[in-house]
């Protein structure tokens, strides 16, 4: 199973449109992940029709239309993989240890906000991602998103893209 993550799309406060490759990646994707701060309905709507299929969460710059269609977390397994995706985790120090008592049944915790890429690894076994944002980098040097497989409920080949501009 082929997954896409990405998060802080801000589409279109910071970019009018995602970029090609992200598209083109969410389009390969058997599931796409979401872990907020859309911004606008039209993106999501536009991701629905073009994934095969969107888990998606609101975030903290997503108003009363994207919150009343999408939650603030959600929970699916993927081929075993027991998969939670959130928007804000808090601050970075200590974040392990909170998200692993937070969610101590998942396998695999998807998270944005931040706009920088994370990738660790909480006592317990809980597996924490952030793609970043393919729109606005901030002080990170590239705009990224993630890709991964997941087969018989491991995760495996986690990949962080870097999108250059065009």
């Amino acid at each position: 199973m082929r997954l896409v993550l990405t998060a802080d799309t801000h589409v279109p406060k910071r970019a009018r449109d995602l970029p090609g490759p992200l598209w083109a990646a969410i389009e390969a994707a058997d599931v796409v992940v979401h872990a907020g701060d859309w911004v606008d309905e039209a993106l999501l709507d536009a991701m629905t029709a073009r994934s095969r299929r969107l888990i998606g969460v609101y975030g903290n710059n997503d108003g009363p239309a994207l919150r009343a269609r999408l939650p603030e977390v959600a929970r699916v397994e993927l081929d075993g993989l027991r998969v939670a995706v959130v928007h804000e985790t808090g601050q970075r120090t200590g974040r392990e240890k909170r998200c692993a008592a937070r969610f101590p049944d998942v396998d695999l915790l998807v998270f944005g906000h931040s706009h920088i890429p994370w990738d660790t690894e909480a006592p317990g076994g809980l597996r924490l991602l952030n793609p970043g944002s393919p729109t606005d980098r901030r002080s990170q040097p590239h705009a990224t998103y993630l890709s991964a497989t997941i087969s018989a409920g491991r995760l495996a080949e986690v990949e962080l893209h870097r999108l250059t501009r065009g």
